[in-house]
């Protein structure tokens, strides 16, 4: 069930940073609100997908305050409840598939932001379906490596649990879960005293793609421009992330 690749501890690494805080904040808000609203409950015991959205929002250090006053803003006529769920697909450079997941209050606005990202980077924004099919949903709980089980005992929780795969990261742990399971998967962990960091949903690559160092420069510049966006909540990719990519990333 463990493995470790430097693509996942890229990824993980990117899952607890601080940078761009504010507007990672209000990205956070906004998916909390909008769950809230779907759901039709403030409740996360009887909301899954607001459970989800908190659960998220905590694995980034979102503050309890702002958490409830994302959840009240879904029931006191703001602003969240105009927002609606998009999905953009397309390719980027070196055919590197990209998902990427809008909450928007204006279709043609954010559609037009992404198509000129993509331009500008030598891609190109596809239809609906054109490469959802190179990518699988995932729950993902972190796991932080001080004060967790050793490798086995924690194995046999993860499985216990209902937990899917777990992954060495370098400072941690990352579990995988079917979508369905991951709270109760974190639940479990939780009650078993494992230090759980936070939790999320995201949609992983069936087959990475490789690239070369210059490649993986340009699809990353493409991800920062998409994700400056304040519609745009997640960009996913299929590039994989090899020892030599991730060298030439932090030099």
């Amino acid at each position: 069930m463990s493995g470790h690749s430097k693509w996942a501890t890229t990824k993980h690494r990117k899952f607890a940073q601080d940078k761009k805080r504010s507007a990672l904040f209000s990205k956070l808000s906004r998916i909390i609100t909008v769950a809230a609203k779907t759901g039709g409950d403030p409740s996360p015991e009887n909301n899954a997908s607001l459970a989800a959205a908190i659960a998220k929002a905590k694995s980034y250090s979102l503050p309890k305050d702002k958490i409830e006053s994302a959840i009240a803003k879904a029931f006191g006529g703001a602003d969240g409840a105009n927002y609606e769920e998009v999905v953009y697909e397309g390719y980027g450079p070196a055919g590197v598939a990209l998902y990427l997941e809008a909450l928007t209050d204006n279709r043609n606005r954010t559609a037009a932001d992404v198509r000129a990202a993509f331009t500008r980077a030598g891609g190109n924004l596809g239809t609906s379906g054109s490469v959802a099919f190179q990518f699988e949903r995932k729950g993902e709980i972190a796991v932080d490596m001080d004060g967790a089980p050793d490798e086995d005992e924690l194995m046999l929780l993860v499985a216990d649990a209902g937990g899917e795969d777990m992954e060495d990261v370098g400072d941690g742990w990352v579990v995988y879960t079917t979508p369905v399971d991951m709270m109760a998967v974190k639940s479990a962990l939780e009650a078993a005293g494992v230090p759980v960091k936070g939790a999320e949903l995201v949609m992983e690559p069936v087959t990475p793609t490789v690239v070369t160092v210059v490649d993986a420069k340009k699809v990353l510049r493409l991800v920062d421009a998409l994700e400056e966006s304040d519609d745009i909540q997640n960009v996913y990719h299929t590039m994989e992330l090899t020892d030599e990519i991730a060298a030439a990333l932090e030099d």
